[in-house]
């Protein structure tokens, strides 16, 4: 089966005073029909432009300066093929809504503070030509019950007099109104007290589970990303580093960076000894040094690194690593010696 989204080659770049920004830098992989890939690295990595890029809502002073978003829809037992990155007018609104929908980190910005929510499904469905009246208020009663929250609670507040949680489950419930296929999450539940991350979470596991939708979930939070997604895309200085499934990148992760992103996120059963930091600051995106672009800051850096960039190899079925030495980055990792 094809996948539902397929990424090549893209590069994405900002101008500014000092020179082009890249933020995306040659980045290709597929997300399959059903399937939650999670993109995850520090701040500044280029993961919400990605996420921005593909459904077109990047800022004025970005372009994509090369590569292809191509996105196969099957409606109505016709399938068709569309480079996202090409698409105008009413073609590109119905996209991003019937096809694809993002959940951005902020919901009270993403919803409009002077709409109460009802208005605001209302002026979703109208925008393409969906539900209306009773047909809608039933449509969004039955959405905001599967994101767990109350209709005759929500459905004629204002967005300031729900919770963040509360504000969050309602964007989604909102994403989903049309059926899209693809959902693109960004930082989700970043600024969200613990538990409610733990109801979100759930909430977004209980959907994938009764809708089948696709999932491109952003995050630099690993035990999110752990628990919600089938497949891990590494992000480093606007490139994929590492790509893997869940269970292969928290087990046997095989690129410096992803190693050194794991030991940083404390365990149940560690201690803050176990604990350690990755050195060094994450490269100046306008002036990049050569080679790989991890090299200043990893603890396997031989001279090569510094000269030659490497890219993603697979080292064994369904793993891939951008790392001239990944094997000794694992044999490390299964000795303990890499710390960060």
């Amino acid at each position: 089966m094809q996948p539902i989204l397929s990424i090549q080659n893209l590069s994405i770049e900002y101008r500014a005073r000092r020179g082009r920004v890249r933020a995306i830098r040659n980045v290709s992989f597929d997300v399959q029909r059903g399937e939650a890939v999670a993109l995850i690295g520090e701040s500044g990595s280029g993961k919400t432009t990605l996420g921005l890029g593909i459904v077109q809502l990047l800022p004025g002073t970005a372009r994509v300066t090369q590569g292809r978003a191509i996105y196969r829809r099957s409606r109505d037992g016709a399938p068709s093929e569309i480079d996202t990155l090409q698409l105008k007018g009413r073609a590109l609104r119905e996209f991003r809504w019937k096809e694809c929908a993002m959940v951005f980190q902020s919901a009270l910005n993403a919803l409009n503070p002077v709409l109460r929510i009802s208005d605001q499904f209302a002026d979703t469905a109208q925008a393409h030509g969906y539900l209306q009246g009773r047909a809608l208020h039933a449509r969004a009663e039955e959405l905001l019950k599967l994101v767990r929250l109350d209709p005759d609670r929500v459905w004629r507040s204002f967005p300031h007099e729900l919770s963040g949680g509360m504000r969050q489950r309602v964007l989604i419930a909102l994403s989903l109104l049309l059926e899209p296929q693809l959902l693109i999450l960004d930082e989700p539940t970043t600024a969200l007290d613990i538990l409610t991350q733990r109801n979100i979470m759930d909430v977004l596991k209980d959907l994938r589970h009764k809708l089948d939708f696709s999932l491109l979930f952003i995050s630099h939070d690993l035990a999110l990303a752990a628990e919600l997604t089938d497949r891990v895309a590494t992000v480093y200085a606007g490139k994929i580093v590492e790509l893997a499934s869940v269970e292969t990148t928290f087990k046997e992760p095989a690129h410096p960076y992803t190693i050194g992103l794991i030991n940083a996120v404390p365990t149940l059963k560690g201690t803050k000894e176990d604990l350690s930091s990755i050195p060094g600051s994450p490269p100046d995106l306008v002036e990049m040094p050569a080679g790989c672009k991890f090299h200043p800051r990893c603890p396997l850096v031989e001279s090569r690194c510094k000269e030659e960039e490497p890219e993603l190899v697979e080292v064994k079925p369904g793993h891939q690593t951008a790392c001239w030495n990944w094997r000794s980055a694992r044999e490390a990792l299964q000795t303990h010696k890499v710390q960060g």
